[in-house]
């Protein structure tokens, strides 16, 4: 039996439909983002967490704006350069409700505060610090995310 074959019998159909598997891309996109934390952390002493970075903008009077400002922008400049080069910007699909879509940036928010930060200080920064606190955090970010998927297309039908 085939690789897919048996992927196929033991996943479900939805294995052929994986036609977006970027090895190469997804480790040289990694790398630039541990490279990325690390000089910010060997920098600055900052941990490369978006949620806590953006939240610091929206404090008054804070005196390191300027790398913070950098840092958002590269993240918006970044793929707008790539599609420059020619690089295909993803096209998601959202829901046709905007409700639904501020909903979830709230409770994202509201959570990577209660969290005491979000996904990308916990799972890239942290777990390389070897962070207790973010390993489980981390934890609990997969175990929700895999559980979510699978409502999303098992239940619901999405």
């Amino acid at each position: 039996m085939s690789n897919e074959g048996i992927a196929a019998r033991f996943i479900g159909t939805r294995a052929k439909s994986m036609h977006n598997f970027t090895p190469i891309s997804g480790l040289l996109g990694g790398a630039i983002i541990g490279l990325a934390s690390a000089l910010l952390m060997l920098l600055t002493g900052r941990i490369a967490g978006i949620s806590g970075i953006f939240g610091g903008l929206l404090a008054p009077n804070t005196g390191d704006r300027d790398w913070r400002i950098a840092f958002i922008a590269g993240l918006i400049a970044a793929p707008l350069l790539g599609a420059i080069f020619g690089i295909p910007l993803p096209h998601p699909s959202l829901p046709v409700n905007l409700g639904v879509v501020v909903a979830s940036g709230l409770l994202v928010g509201v959570g990577s505060r209660m969290g005491a930060g979000c996904t990308s200080g916990h799972g890239v920064c942290g777990i390389a610090r070897l962070s207790a606190r973010s390993l489980s955090f981390t934890a609990v970010f997969m175990i929700f995310a895999i559980a979510t998927v699978a409502i999303a297309r098992h239940v619901i039908g999405q």
